[in-house]
């Protein structure tokens, strides 16, 4: 049984007030950013002593590749999903190779240590969004269909569960719900037309969702993580979805019309999230223990089943790694694929980050 939020922690070692927080029975996840990251032995460290302030605790991290990678120094180098995409148009038998090789190299990575999760993949489309572009697959949902499901059998092989984002889609809208109100007018059968296809025909393999901080005004005036239509009517009964849901981040600019952070955390819990992220804001993440505190919850059994096997540490990455039969393969060929001398070195934008010390980009 776990807690009913997921907080950050403020930097490469845990302070007191960090330890504080993370036993609170009120917290049940952390999520690392580039802030938190020095190299990889501090990393399975900082895991490590946060397990032994909770024991049952979820570490997650977004390690998308591309832009948005918060494990980069002494970590492989992973392309966005984008250029995956990109290469399928080409080559639809090696980009599907190359798309199980990074689900399955992200994962054995980020299992090694220390971290159980990563929010992977990213099933909205590419379309007109400021915030997904080149984090998508594709603009056409069959091939993020395609690919996402190779990817994610990688996850799944590699012994990580797998987190679908940002349903039911935020490719449609061009503001960035990080930091402004985000509204998406289409009906609903436009919607499920095509957003919602890559979350539907990759159930079979989400473990989690993680709902955008949209409104979608045809269907709910409210953002559709705050929103029982779309995650307890559509999600839930209309679809069959019977995994966690995640909230994205509360602190988000799209989150703030529910109100301060309690009640935000409290929209999020009713409408049907089980996890609530509250991120880059300590008093904020003070305030939503005791909002969850007064609530009386009972923790969701479902958080649980997104703990992983953590490998033992063996000195290094490196040497950890070894743990996993394909890891060295999976390296070698996304390395070269997209890394040597290929078409497609430099068509992403790991170069160009997300703000890796703060910024969430779930």
């Amino acid at each position: 049984m776990t807690g009913a939020l997921m907080i950050d922690v403020a930097g490469t070692a845990l302070l007191s007030e960090d330890s504080q927080l993370i036993s609170q029975p009120e917290v049940g996840g952390v999520i690392l950013f580039g802030r938190n990251v020095a190299n990889a032995s501090q990393v399975r460290k900082l895991c490590d002593t946060i397990r032994d302030c909770n024991p049952e605790i979820l570490i997650g991290v977004d390690q998308e590749g591309g832009r948005v990678a918060r494990l980069r120094e002494g970590f492989t180098k992973l392309p966005a999903m984008g250029a995956i995409g990109k290469l399928f148009d080409t080559d639809p038998d090696t980009a599907k190779s190359c798309a199980f090789d990074c689900g399955y190299l992200m994962a054995c990575e980020v299992l090694a240590v220390g971290i159980d999760i990563s929010f992977a993949p990213v099933l909205d489309l590419d379309d007109v969004s400021s915030v997904i572009g080149d984090r998508s697959f594709h603009q056409d949902p069959k091939v993020i269909i395609t690919l996402a499901n190779e990817f994610m059998r990688g996850m799944k092989a590699a012994g990580m569960a797998t987190t679908g984002k940002h349903f039911p889609g935020h490719g449609a809208i061009a503001p960035d719900s990080h930091v402004s109100t985000a509204i998406d007018d289409r009906g609903f059968a436009e919607i499920m037309a095509r957003d919602i296809q890559p979350f539907l025909q990759t159930m079979p393999l989400l473990d989690a969702l993680m709902p955008a901080h949209v409104i979608f005004s045809q269907v709910d005036d409210l953002p559709a993580g705050f929103s029982k239509i779309w995650l307890q009517d559509i999600l839930r009964d209309k679809l069959g979805f019977e995994g966690v849901i995640f909230s994205d981040d509360l602190s988000m600019a799209g989150a703030k019309i529910a109100g301060d952070i309690g009640a935000r955390v409290t929209a999020a819990l009713h409408a049907g999230c089980d996890l609530a992220l509250v991120c880059n804001d300590r008093l904020a993440a003070l305030d939503a223990t005791q909002a969850v505190k007064a609530l009386q919850l009972s923790p969701s059994n479902r958080v649980a089943a997104m703990k992983s096997q953590i490998p033992t540490w063996q000195g290094s990455l490196e040497a950890t790694c070894q743990q996993f039969s394909h890891w060295q393969s999976a390296k070698e060929n996304v390395t070269a694929s997209f890394f040597g001398e290929s078409q497609f070195k430099g068509t992403n934008q790991q170069d160009k980050p997300i703000d890796p010390t703060h910024y969430s980009a779930s």
